[in-house]
């Protein structure tokens, strides 16, 4: 057991432990959530990482996503990611793709080399093939719900899709899965109802609304989904054995 991961190990044991590093981890998505993610899995000695995000760091997210910084502004999020993840633990393998996950592209990716998908983008019809196609490999997925507008990071909670309420991206979720007979789906979600921007004009970004956000709620869900990932991986005979 590596000694930067010994403290992990304390809680899991060695044998988990070299589960976590021979589990390959896909995280799409990383911004606030996903970004928070990648921490946690990096910290917690995953040994591969695959991120996925077509997306710069811009002056705006410094307020919430942890891949943002003044030194990283203007550089692509999963570059910036990699190279701290290469600081937090150089011999993780990581695979940074530049490029949006759509319905379209799906096909560029091989969810069946995955142990776990993540799912932390906030394009619904993205959301959904990311969830279609990691069940139809068989592979474990999680999925990020609505965390802007929010204000409390212990209304978070983690249930499957039809247990959630009051988040409304999960109601359009829970919708489309019932369409497409998904029976289940791991997600982390707020009971929280969402508040009002402050602001007297809509704001845009790349033609889509821009919600209001802050530092500690995306970081929290991201935080949260990584531990459900870990003491998945973890509590499994093997890397694969969802799979079979």
């Amino acid at each position: 057991m590596q000694e930067r991961f010994s403290r992990t190990g304390l809680l899991f044991g060695e044998e988990a432990m070299e589960r976590l590093w021979n589990s390959r981890v896909a995280v799409f998505g990383v911004g606030g959530v996903g970004g928070a993610v990648v921490e946690g899995l990096a910290r917690s000695g995953i040994g591969n990482l695959e991120l996925i995000d077509m997306d710069t760091v811009e002056m705006t997210n410094i307020n919430r996503q942890l891949v943002a910084m003044e030194s990283t502004l203007g550089r692509y999020k999963v570059d910036a990611a990699a190279e701290h993840i290469r600081d937090i633990s150089p011999e993780t393998k990581v695979t940074a793709r530049r490029c949006f996950f759509l319905p379209e592209t799906s096909g560029d990716f091989d969810f069946s080399s995955y142990d776990y998908v993540v799912d932390a983008i906030d394009n619904v019809s993205g959301k959904i093939e990311i969830v279609m196609c990691a069940q139809q490999a068989g592979v474990p997925v999680i999925s990020a719900m609505g965390a802007g507008k929010l204000l409390d990071p212990t209304a978070l909670r983690a249930a499957d899709i039809y247990e959630t309420s009051t988040c409304p991206l999960a109601r359009v979720m829970r919708r489309e899965l019932k369409k497409r007979g998904v029976k289940k789906l791991r997600v982390v979600y707020s009971q929280e109802l969402p508040h009002t921007d402050y602001t007297t004009a809509e704001q845009t970004h790349a033609g889509r609304m821009v919600p209001a956000s802050n530092a500690f709620v995306p970081t929290a869900m991201g935080f949260i989904i990584a531990g459900e990932v870990v003491k998945a991986l973890a509590n499994r005979t093997s890397a694969n054995s969802d799979k079979k």
